[in-house]
């Protein structure tokens, strides 16, 4: 580790940044003989929706799932909230060589309801409050509750859970410490987890204007993941002996934009994530930002992927005394949201893990 100065324009929120690293830490300067760095500099996105330990061929190893961390650190994801995962990838929390990853253990889903062994799979619906309790004890701090899935007895997406089993389920997260998100894609289920006391929402392409109204007097999240939601058309191509469902998905999917547009308007915080694991890859979180900046803007959009996640889960920004890890870029992506796809240098917790500085 070198010491380092770094100084340009923060773009996310347009002001001018000095910053010291020494120890791999952020530290009072100046520092005698600091090498020298300048650009537009951010925290650091933060992808709030991956799956570390899944890919398109299911379960991966553990060698696999580091590979997946350090794609996702390359890319400017200096952190991870992983919404689930069929690993257990918890000798990745923690290093310095990797970003930082908060997990939320395991999908809670019922039989026959969601992806096959991505999550646990609950026979009686009456088990979750139970579950949660044990995922309490796998997760970093989160649950993840799968909200809505295809019903093939009904042909379309359903709820999975009735609401007095979900506002007990949740509670029992909350009273553990945890806070709870929710697979959602349509409108049903919504109402029952916000009346539940869920914490975000992951896709939420259901919301409607009554529940974007109650999901921002709660203080509720939304995660979009946008470059997912544009897989719906070829969900429904290949839904054939499910034509309701599929047209649901086309609809759900042409709304999509105007939702999100108008969860912001209504004072919902959004952010960044790329739903990566399945079927996207790990190491997009640029291109999920830029396709956030072309519904909200890109200095909103950049806010959302970085300062704001940041604070959401916790983590310093440019705080004396914290590991430090940034971006830097070297033109503004004010001006060419496409250069966020070419960090010019990536450091976490003092290490240069892309770029070089000297």
């Amino acid at each position: 580790m070198i010491n380092t100065r770094v100084g340009g324009v923060d773009p996310a929120t347009g002001e001018r940044v000095e910053l010291w690293i020494s120890g791999g830490r952020f530290v009072d300067g100046p520092i005698a003989d600091a090498a020298e760095l300048t650009g537009f500099v951010l925290p650091g996105f933060v992808d709030a929706h991956c799956h570390v330990g899944y890919s398109a061929a299911g379960a991966a190893t553990l060698d696999e799932a580091e590979l997946q961390a350090r794609t996702n650190l390359d890319a400017g994801a200096l952190a991870l909230r992983d919404c689930g995962s069929p690993l257990d990838t918890r000798p990745l929390v923690g290093r310095d060589d990797l970003p930082v990853l908060i997990r939320a253990g395991r999908h809670i889903a019922r039989t026959k309801r969601y992806i096959r062994e991505l999550g646990v799979d609950l026979h009686d619906p009456a088990e979750l409050p139970g579950e949660v309790a044990k995922q309490l004890e796998y997760g970093d701090g989160w649950i993840k509750i799968v909200g809505d899935w295809i019903d093939r007895s009904v042909g379309d997406l359903a709820p999975l859970w009735p609401d007095d089993v979900l506002a007990e389920a949740i509670a029992v997260a909350h009273a553990g410490g945890a806070r709870v998100t929710t697979h959602v894609f349509g409108e049903d289920a919504l109402p029952g987890l916000l009346a539940a006391g869920v914490d975000c929402i992951e896709h939420g392409t259901g919301l409607t204007d009554e529940t974007i109204t109650i999901a921002a007097q709660r203080g509720v999240h939304l995660v979009p993941t946008v470059i997912n939601i544009a897989n719906f058309p070829s969900f429904a191509d290949a839904a054939t002996k499910f034509p309701i469902y599929a047209g649901h998905m086309r609809e759900l999917h042409r709304r999509n934009a105007a939702m999100i547009r108008d969860a912001v308007d209504a004072g919902i915080r959004i952010h960044a994530g790329t739903d990566a694991g399945g079927y996207i890859a790990h190491g997009r979180v640029a291109d999920e930002v830029i396709a956030m900046a072309e519904l909200i803007g890109i200095r909103q959009a950049l806010l959302a992927a970085s300062h704001s996640a940041r604070e959401w889960l916790g983590l310093p920004i440019y705080d004396i005394g914290a590991a430090a890890d940034l971006v830097l870029y070297a033109a503004d992506p004010l001006g060419d949201p496409g250069v966020l796809r070419h960090p010019s240098v990536v450091i976490r917790a003092g290490r240069v893990a892309r770029g070089s500085v000297g």
